[in-house]
């Protein structure tokens, strides 16, 4: 398992990190040779808190190219009219939605615009598997100052929420947890920390 250090600005001394696993690893190598992108652009979708935006910042500042993020909320006119200058500019562009476009997600009205993104490079963030999701949990505990060791680690690994959202909202939990009983976290706080982001029993897997 890798990471890459995304150099944006940020208001935390360390700054953002991508975990690069399974899921992702094949959307982040195709960002990284936009010249191979069919009619100069690709977008960029997958679940919550999955780093999208932070790859299309690094994109952007990165000079590779142009990123539209959150594209499925914006007027679809304005969307047809940065595609059109991607394709005379020659500059590629990312565009970065929740979902594919023409999918439940993200209906498309625009005759011409449906059929323009359906021929741009369509990368696909999908949901971390068990190698992904332990490095999940350490960047975000290092983020917070937590110390999750290897037993903490694979005790909530095989009970958590297996999303990247999931994984997010367990450390917050964890932490705030952890700061209002003034201890390090403990079985009991990773037990509760679970019920509370799951919703339910902690014990089952």
């Amino acid at each position: 398992m890798r990471q890459i250090a995304l150099p944006l600005t940020s208001a935390s001394d360390s700054p953002p990190r991508i975990v690069v696993g399974a899921a992702n690893a094949t959307a982040i190598d195709a960002l990284a040779d936009p010249a191979k992108w069919p009619f100069h652009t690709a977008i960029l979708v997958g679940p919550p808190r999955s780093g999208k935006s932070l790859l299309a910042g690094w994109f952007a500042q990165g000079g590779q190219g142009d990123a539209i993020d959150d594209a499925d909320r914006i007027e679809e006119d304005a969307l047809f009219h940065r595609w059109n200058r991607a394709q005379e500019s020659g500059r590629p562009l990312l565009i970065v939605a929740a979902h594919a476009p023409g999918t439940e997600g993200w209906r498309i009205r625009l005759p011409d615009l449906a059929s323009r993104l359906g021929a741009a490079l369509l990368l696909e963030i999908g949901e971390p598997d068990d190698e992904m999701l332990v490095a999940l949990l350490e960047v975000h505990a290092e983020m917070r100052g937590l110390v999750l060791d290897q037993s903490a680690t694979q005790y909530l690994v095989g009970r958590c929420e297996r999303s990247h959202l999931g994984i997010e909202r367990l450390v917050a939990a964890i932490d705030r947890l952890s700061l209002e009983r003034k201890q390090a976290p403990t079985m009991a706080i990773w037990r509760d920390a679970l019920i509370e982001t799951k919703g339910g029993d902690s014990t089952g897997d």
